[in-house]
């Protein structure tokens, strides 16, 4: 469903987890920015404002924004957290920033990995790229779950 449309119902929310589409916002795809134009952020700034509307009404007990280092700093201010995959276990490199109100994981591998497994950043082209580099860290996943229940 598309986040834009939906509507507050009689659900009691506990926490919001909100990942809007980076690919208009993140630094590894600046090079494309102007390209897309103008049209392309706002679409993107549409998605952001509409999760941050859903918080304001459901005023949930915790909340997260995530998105890759990027600009939508410069739209949402300062991130509270920024975290790297591999301080959570899983071996690879992509800075993620976090705005919100939540519980921030202590690294459960806190050490680089000597060799760092490139997966996400050697991931063929094609419709399947993206998920793949969107995917939530598992190990980030399990250990904000264990700190926002």
């Amino acid at each position: 469903m598309d986040t834009r449309l939906w509507m507050p119902g009689n659900l009691e929310i506990r926490g919001v987890l909100a990942a809007p589409p980076c690919t208009i916002f993140a630094v590894s795809g600046a090079r494309w920015w102007e390209d897309k134009g103008e049209p392309a952020l706002l679409e993107g700034l549409s998605v952001v404002d509409a999760c941050l509307r859903i918080i304001m009404v459901t005023q949930p007990k915790w909340w997260v924004l995530e998105n890759p280092i990027g600009r939508l700093r410069h739209y949402i201010g300062a991130p509270v957290a920024t975290f790297q995959p591999w301080q959570y276990g899983d071996g690879y490199q992509k800075a993620t920033q976090l705005w919100g109100d939540f519980n921030m994981p202590e690294p459960s591998c806190p050490v680089k990995p000597p060799d760092t497994d490139q997966r996400i950043h050697l991931a063929a082209p094609g419709p399947g790229r993206a998920r793949f580099r969107s995917m939530t860290p598992p190990g980030f996943a399990r250990a904000f779950m264990e700190a926002n229940p």
